[in-house]
């Protein structure tokens, strides 16, 4: 048993036997997150797994409560259904996921995936500096017996698998030479005037022999990229899992993190490796786009914060395969300013959308012929309080039994170049590739 009999009868005691409403209770243990997952996730038609770069994790298992809303006013309708749901214990997280397009997807290989998902688990785990707690959560109507049945359930797992899909088939969707004439196409028509920057997605289809454990795979992928957002969030028999360089919101109190990155540029070793990021940093294409993703953010929290601070040049935020401009903005909400309110008024950045916001995604729409479903959307976690980590869904899959479907996109701007975009694609697809169609 992953969990002693002491830890699941003090659990039982602080949630009673009280089932006319929702409850909640927190038990501190020693139990690393991504092993309750992995060990619970047949147990459970809904699992998810977050990971921020400082080694803060939240591990979940099955629904007691789940909130939806798609539409213009997405994060309004979370936000509204929020407030109506009775208190919770002070360590209780409910999972965010949402998709790129506010209707939500369409295609039915993302089914079970809302436009905006958000979860209070009936378990989770929750590492936060040097805790981890246990929180159980039972809706009205639910039973402790249920919730222990399953606890009692979790036994030790063996090491995570590499994976190994055997025999496969890889595809590009659209195939390189259209998705090179869709950037070609978005450079005239910045070079008519009709938008500064468009963020082009393309996808990658392994058809494998093996499928792939996706939280096997979120442990490598966490191995290989420490600096990243790690995550997965499983619905059925679908995995979204991921491994993303980039934060799209944190929020501790009144105080909110962004740190957009656009520009970007292939990763080398030694001497090289600084000479192509000093390139980068003095690319006046790559400056330019980034440019663009900042003023948008800077403009759009105006209006919602208090204070406002950001460094008037970028850095260099360096991963795996790829190295961006960064830069980091912090500042201070207005008291009436809520966590759904920046979600709503950031989302979709020019990191992932484009410039002027409107125009951009009508040129998406028009010619992308993939479905982002949660690419390039948000996942992460939020409190009925004031905190939140949401990465933007970057450098992912979504995972079908042995068939995975892989998502990148570049941002385009007037000095754009068709075949330089494509290349710098493939070296974001490298990360989750190497795993998933390793020979």
């Amino acid at each position: 048993m992953l969990f002693s009999e002491s830890q699941l009868a003090q659990l039982a005691r602080l949630l009673g036997p009280d089932e006319t409403r929702l409850r909640s209770a927190a038990i501190d243990v020693g139990i690393a997150p991504l092993d309750m997952v992995r060990a619970g996730s047949q147990l459970s038609a809904h699992s998810s797994y977050f990971r921020t770069p400082d080694g803060d994790e939240m591990a979940s298992l099955g629904v007691a409560l789940r909130l939806r809303a798609a539409g213009a006013d997405r994060f309004g309708g979370l936000e509204e259904q929020l407030a109506a749901v009775p208190e919770v214990v002070s360590d209780s997280r409910f999972t965010l996921g949402f998709s790129f397009n506010p209707q939500g997807p369409n295609a039915p290989e993302w089914d079970g995936f809302g436009a905006a998902d958000m979860v209070l688990p009936a378990v989770s785990l929750i590492r936060s500096g040097m805790s981890i707690r246990l929180v159980a959560a039972i809706p009205p109507g639910g039973s402790v017996e249920g919730l222990l049945e399953m606890l009692t359930g979790l036994g030790a797992v063996d090491p995570p698998a590499l994976p190994d899909p055997g025999a496969h088939v890889v595809e590009s969707i659209p195939a390189s030479v259209d998705w090179q004439a869709e950037v070609a196409e978005a450079i005239g028509a910045i070079g008519d005037g009709s938008f500064d920057k468009v963020v082009l997605a393309r996808s990658v289809l392994v058809r494998s022999e093996r499928a792939t454990d996706p939280y096997d795979l979120v442990h490598h992928l966490g191995a290989a990229n420490p600096s990243c957002y790690v995550y997965a969030a499983v619905a059925g028999n679908t995995a979204f899992v991921g491994a993303s360089p980039e934060l799209l919101l944190s929020q501790t109190g009144r105080e909110i993190q962004l740190n957009p990155l656009a520009g970007s540029a292939r990763r080398g070793k030694g001497a090289d490796d600084l000479a192509v990021g000093q390139e980068l940093l003095s690319s006046v294409k790559d400056r330019a786009e980034h440019a663009i993703v900042v003023d948008d953010l800077v403009s759009r929290l105006a209006g919602l914060t208090a204070t406002l601070d950001y460094s008037a040049e970028p850095s260099l935020r360096r991963m795996a395969t790829v190295q961006h401009l960064s830069t980091e903005i912090a500042a201070t909400l207005r008291d009436e300013v809520s966590t759904f309110d920046v979600l709503r008024s950031i989302h979709p950045t020019p990191a992932v959308g484009g410039n002027p916001r409107s125009e951009a995604l009508a040129f998406i729409d028009k010619v992308e012929g993939i479905d982002r479903g949660w690419y390039a959307g948000g996942v992460g976690w939020v409190t009925p309080g004031e905190g939140a980590r949401v990465a933007l869904a970057l450098r992912c899959a979504l995972i079908s039994g042995s068939t995975s479907r892989l998502f990148a996109g570049n941002g385009i701007v007037a000095e754009s170049d068709p075949a330089a975009e494509l290349i710098e694609t493939r070296l974001k697809f490298q990360p989750m590739l190497s795993l998933l169609a390793v020979t």
